[in-house]
């Protein structure tokens, strides 16, 4: 975690509030290019990547740069990257529906060691750094403590990317929703993450997630007190998609039980 002592993440909250701004141009928002299904990405996305890309490159030359809108092939996880998601939720910003973010995270040898999500709409920043606890707006949060998920509030994911997913998605969400106490669908995998972190919510799941949907959030919700792993209950990696489960920790080993349901 040597990384963490050259980087000044007062400064990079700065950072990624100014880049935040760029979510209020109702004309960027508007021009959207289609990357496939359900998959968009506005002029919004890409004028907070260029911004951030470039005053972190700056200030930290030495760390690398994996954005949801670029190239990523020559990431060399052996050392130090952020991985940022400059929208996530597009789909909820060109709707104007609130419920998206900047997702940034920074890894160094192949592990996640600082997480930032900030939803300019909320006014609310969440950040966490490995071993130093979890905070939003610089206050302390924790996960639930809901013992059973019978008493639980379980955000979803509809994998909205790959239909083929469909069956088996919905499917899983039905088995939880028959045994959660309600389900929620956010449309930001960052801010469900971010939830789980605070204890809005008591668990969050999706089948098909990429680094920069849920890099940030992995961390925070771990500093948290809470458990991020695969459906399998497996540790998940920052370096490729895989599915995600994250939970309060209480409930964990029973929704991997109903997810397997299918």
């Amino acid at each position: 975690m040597a990384i963490l002592q050259t980087v000044d993440f007062h400064e990079v909250e700065l950072l990624v509030r100014e880049a935040a701004t760029l979510f209020g141009d109702d004309a960027a928002a508007a021009h959207i290019t289609a990357k496939g299904r359900a998959d968009f990405v506005t002029e919004v996305d890409l004028a907070v990547q260029r911004t951030l890309c470039g005053k972190l490159a700056e200030r930290y030359p030495m760390i690398q740069f994996m954005g949801e809108e670029k190239d990523n092939r020559e990431i060399d996880f052996e050392r130090p990257v952020w991985i940022l998601d400059p929208v996530d939720g597009t789909t909820n910003l060109i709707h104007h529906f609130p419920e998206n973010c900047i997702s940034l995270a920074l890894a160094e040898q192949h592990e996640v060691v600082a997480g930032m999500i900030y939803n300019p709409w909320m006014e609310e920043l969440f950040f966490a750094a490995k071993g130093q606890g979890a905070f939003l707006n610089e206050k302390p949060i924790h996960v639930s403590d809901s013992a059973a998920l019978a008493d639980s509030l379980v955000s979803v994911g509809t994998t909205p990317y790959s239909h083929e997913y469909a069956d088996s998605v919905f499917s899983q969400i039905k088995n939880v929703f028959l045994r959660a106490q309600d389900i929620r669908r956010l449309g930001s995998a960052a801010m469900d993450l971010a939830y789980v972190a605070c204890g809005r919510v008591d668990a969050y799941f999706e089948q098909f997630l990429k680094p920069w949907d849920f890099a940030a959030g992995m961390l925070i919700v771990r500093e948290a007190g809470g458990e991020v792993t695969d459906y399998r209950g497996k540790p998940i990696s920052p370096e490729c998609p895989q599915p995600v489960l994250a939970t309060n920790g209480k409930i964990h080993e029973e929704l991997i039980k109903v997810l397997d349901l299918e």
